[in-house]
């Protein structure tokens, strides 16, 4: 089954006068091994307020001030496909009230999503990363090289310079960040990184993924899920210029690397997690791991066979002072039981910490929000997955396995 994903207004995100949003206290319930324990969430986006249909996709990061920056795809229906703007709310709170909702990439005439923020520590700068399709124009068609190309896949980038209350306008970047063959492209979702410690410290690392055509003479159409392969994007500039780093894209149909999530280890390692998406190889989940700062894969992706789930995007990160966590739904059989799971080897095994819910839950990303607490953005609701974007606060020592 194929997987399916997704000019500006720049409107200034409320400083103050903050208010509650949707505050509750989530009923976890685990499955299985993890924290039962009850923590705090408020409601960041909800579906059918503020004139969009369905909001998705979550992505957040933490400023060099200590604001929370989400960032989050508003639709105008539940389509992928649907006229989209990324829009942003910001707390200057660690999370326990959100300002006004504005748009900062995206004018609703297509289809503009896939936010990946990250903070240059060199400037203090928040880079975001997106992209754009034509609206109406699907993946599958992206994918059979069907669309034209103003339609296809095109990569983005701009900045805040005042702490994320106001963007600069989105600066293209495909020609950079995108090789000609390649059809469908998605930056993240979800925060990238920015390497502090060895030798590419300072360097900025989004995680990528995109399909390839099929080869001459054959007979596939393109949309097959073998030609989904995996890439990265560096910046050693704080943002200003991006390339490709390394890249992993063999069409066997075993390891179908899809959305993916990056952190760096306390050795310096760079670990990716992405979706497998309906490969032949076991489980639902691959990684990898680069000692160059993710210009190359030490080994091609290999499966991760202890995180189980359904086939959906996952969130990685690595706190000061806690183990590599990994979040994401953890129901085999459906996008549901938002979980949270810990490694303390660096991502090579895995154990559940925490379930925040068994209702259905959907994508998700994680921040560390002060020295002893992280925060998880993700989408959840009682009808769907996708009826709102909550925020959870979660104590880090209770992460621990």
């Amino acid at each position: 089954m194929l997987f399916s994903r997704r000019k500006l207004i720049v409107l200034p995100l409320a400083a103050g006068a903050l208010s509650f949003a949707g505050l509750s206290t989530r009923a976890a319930a685990a499955t299985g091994s993890g924290s039962t324990t009850p923590a705090p969430e408020t409601t960041v986006f909800t579906s059918g307020a503020d004139g969009y249909a369905v909001y998705r996709i979550p992505a957040v990061v933490r400023t060099a001030r200590g604001s929370l920056v989400a960032f989050a795809e508003a639709r105008d229906s539940s389509s992928d496909s649907a006229r989209t703007v990324v829009v942003a709310r910001r707390s200057s709170d660690g999370g326990r009230t959100w300002g006004d909702q504005a748009v900062v990439a995206g004018d609703g005439s297509n289809t503009h999503g896939n936010p990946s923020p990250v903070v240059d520590p060199r400037t203090g700068r928040l880079i975001l990363l997106t992209c754009t399709n034509g609206a109406g124009v699907t993946e599958a068609e992206i994918m059979a090289g069907q669309a034209a190309a103003q339609d296809g896949r095109r990569v983005w980038v701009q900045a805040s310079t005042d702490d994320g209350l106001t963007f600069s306008p989105p600066r293209e970047i495909t020609d950079a960040t995108k090789h000609p063959d390649w059809r469908w492209y998605a930056t993240g979702p979800g925060h990238a990184i920015a390497l502090d410690r060895g030798p590419y410290r300072g360097r900025l690392v989004a995680p990528a993924n995109h399909s390839t055509p099929p080869p001459a003479g054959s007979t596939d159409v393109g949309t097959e899920a073998k030609y989904y392969g995996g890439h990265c994007l560096l910046s050693d500039d704080g943002g200003t210029t991006w390339r490709i780093g390394f890249v992993d894209d063999a069409p066997d149909g075993a390891i179908n690397a899809n959305e993916t999530a990056v952190a760096q280890l306390p050795d310096g390692t760079v670990y990716f997690n992405a979706r497998n998406q309906n490969g032949t190889a076991p489980g639902v989940r691959v990684d990898a791991r680069s000692q160059d700062g993710g210009a190359h894969l030490d080994q091609p992706y290999a499966p991760q066979v202890q995180l189980a789930g359904p086939v959906v995007e996952g969130s990685l990160l690595q706190p000061d002072g806690g183990p590599l966590l990994f979040a994401g739904p953890a129901d085999p059989s459906a996008r549901a039981d938002m979980a949270v799971r810990a490694s303390t080897d660096g991502g090579r095994t895995w154990t559940a910490v925490d379930t925040l819910t068994q209702l259905p839950a959907g994508y998700s990303d994680l921040v560390q929000t002060g020295p002893d607490e992280v925060g998880l953005l993700y989408e959840t609701g009682t009808a769907t997955a996708y009826d709102r974007i909550a925020f959870a606060r979660l104590p880090l020592h209770a992460l621990r396995p």
